[in-house]
Order: structure tokens, then sequence, then C-alpha cells
């Protein structure tokens, strides 16, 4: 026993090294990785409503506000270009630790992209991710066989950071579990970039790719199953005339199903879209674009949702935290 204890201490001593220099090389972006990791230190079933999906989510919808105008308790719990095949795990994940009463999922990135591996954001979608069977699902279904390597375990993908470690690093490693539980996924975007706006075509239809159609019913199949009601959605961009076909199917899929698709980019005018001001780039809104959708979609979910007002409840006082 005594010859034991020395070979256990080294263990210790070596899982202890690598979680802490996990925790200091991981990659500090709100692109996915800090939604993911803030994500466990959220109250268990304290979101009421899960945002899902790509950037278009925690860009553009503002959770704080949510629950500051309507007392909507919301996270954003998404990541860079997050295709479904993604988003039905992290779907998984989050019933592992909440039960919203609703998803709201973006539809950019299956009306976009069109590859089945989709590698520029992976890491963001797995890295914040606890080990678990659904992170290594992900990577089965996100990843070619002779590229997992690249991305798991985690630390090969960013073991080199070690030259870049700054101030934001070593801050992070002390970062407590209210820091973290306050933060509810929202990345503001402050520079304005002008847009064009876009002529919709309504008649075009593009369907989605096997892959992406086939998770997408996983999804509704899915959140029929565990009572959540599943509301999807397109945030307002100027939009192409490919991926506006894209949502023309989607919006066939949805009817089909019996569940709500929200293309609000037939809604620019009434949500108040200024395509002068309220974009940060081709893509996502700024903060002020931000605010304005964020008070449409909380207007739209209490339409449709019997949501509870969390404002002064006990167990949601970090969603008055920014």
């Amino acid at each position: 026993m005594k010859k034991k204890i020395p070979v256990l201490f080294t263990i210790i001593i070596l899982i202890l090294t690598v979680m802490i220099l996990d925790a200091l090389l991981v990659p500090k972006t709100e692109d996915g990785i800090r939604q993911a990791k803030c994500f466990y230190e959220q109250p268990e079933n304290s979101i009421d409503v899960a945002f899902m999906g790509s950037s278009h989510i925690h860009c553009n919808i503002n959770p704080y506000e949510l629950y500051e105008q309507f007392g909507i308790a919301s996270y954003d719990f998404s990541a860079a270009e997050q295709p479904l095949w993604i988003t039905y795990y992290y779907v998984l994940e989050l019933l592992k630790y909440q039960h919203p009463k609703v998803i709201v999922l973006d539809m950019y990135a299956p009306a976009r992209f069109r590859d089945d591996y989709q590698y520029r954001w992976l890491n963001d979608n797995l890295a914040g991710l606890k080990l678990s069977k659904n992170k290594l699902d992900i990577l089965e279904v996100a990843a070619e066989p002779d590229r997992r390597g690249d991305y798991f375990p985690a630390i090969t993908f960013y073991h080199t950071r070690y030259k870049e470690i700054g101030m934001a690093d070593i801050k992070a490693l002390f970062e407590s579990s209210a820091d973290k539980e306050k933060y509810k996924g929202y990345t503001p975007y402050e520079n304005v970039s002008p847009q064009e706006r876009p002529a919709l075509d309504m008649d075009s239809i593009r369907a989605l790719t096997s892959k992406s159609e086939e998770y997408l019913n996983k999804i509704i199949e899915l959140t029929k199953s565990e009572g959540i009601e599943l509301y999807l959605l397109a945030t307002p961009y100027p939009v192409k005339p490919e991926e506006q076909a894209s949502y023309n199917y989607i919006s066939e899929l949805a009817d089909k199903a019996g569940i709500i698709f929200d293309n609000t980019n037939l809604k620019y005018d009434s949500i108040g879209i200024d395509f002068d001001e309220d974009f940060s780039d081709f893509s996502h809104l700024n903060v002020k674009g931000s605010h304005k959708f964020t008070e449409y979609i909380g207007k739209e979910l209490l339409i449709h949702y019997d949501l509870p007002d969390r404002r002064g409840m006990e167990g949601w006082e970090s969603w008055e935290n920014r």
C-alpha cells in the first residue's frame, strides 16, 4: 500500500496539471466555446427558452433584454456556423441539465452551407463542451475519421497557444462560478456596416442537404417526445437568393410538421431593420439591430407560448446582472 501511494499521488498531480493546462490554453472565444462552458454554470432547469444554432443566435438575441423587458429566462446555447447534426447533440446535452419550454432553432447554417463536413468552426463547436458521449458523437458525425485526431483530445488542437497566453487567459482561470452563471451567451458587436437590402424570391425552392434534413427531423422528433415547443427561425440579414430558396423549402417542411417557421427576412419593416445602421457585417446584427430584434422575438414568444415572468423570482437573479 505504501508503494502505491506515490504512484497514486503522481497520477493525481498529472491529472490536475492537464486540467489546468487545458483551462489555460483553451481559446477564450465567444463563438461557441464560452457559450458552452458557461451553459454548465446555469442553475438546473432555470432556462425557459433555449436559443440554438449558429452565431445568428448569440449575436442577434440578447437574453438580458428579454429578461428585463419580458421576464423571459433564456440562454444562447449556440456556436459559429453550427450545422444541424451538431445542434441535435447540443439539444441532447441541453436536456441533461435543462428542460426548456421552448427551443428556438436558427436555420441559417442549413440554408447557407451544403457540405457534410464543415471544419472552419468545428473547434468552437466542440471545445466548450464537457467530455461526454454527446461530445464524442459530435466528433463522429462532424469529422471524417482521418480528421478526428485534429480535434480530440482538445489539447491537441490548441497546445501551441502557449505562445499567445495573456492576461485574459490568466483571468479566466480564476473566474468565479457566479461570473460564469451570469453570462447568457450574448456576443454584442458595436461596429456599423451598411448593407444592401435584398429582393426576396418567394417562388424558388432549394431542398436542404439530406444530412441537414435528417437531423432537422431528429430534432423535431426529439422535442416532440420531450414535450418541448420547437420554433424555427431565420434572423434578419441580407439574405441571398439561394438561401431564401432554402427558407421556402424549410417553410414547407415546417407546415408539414405542424411547427412554426418564422423567416424574419420577410419582416424587415415591421421589425424596424435599418440596412444602413443595424448590421455589423454581411450577416450579423450589431447592438442596435439586436436590440430591435430581441424586442421582436420577445413579443412573438409571448404571443405563441405561455412563458412565466421570472423577474424577481428566487433562482433567476443572474439574469439581472450583466
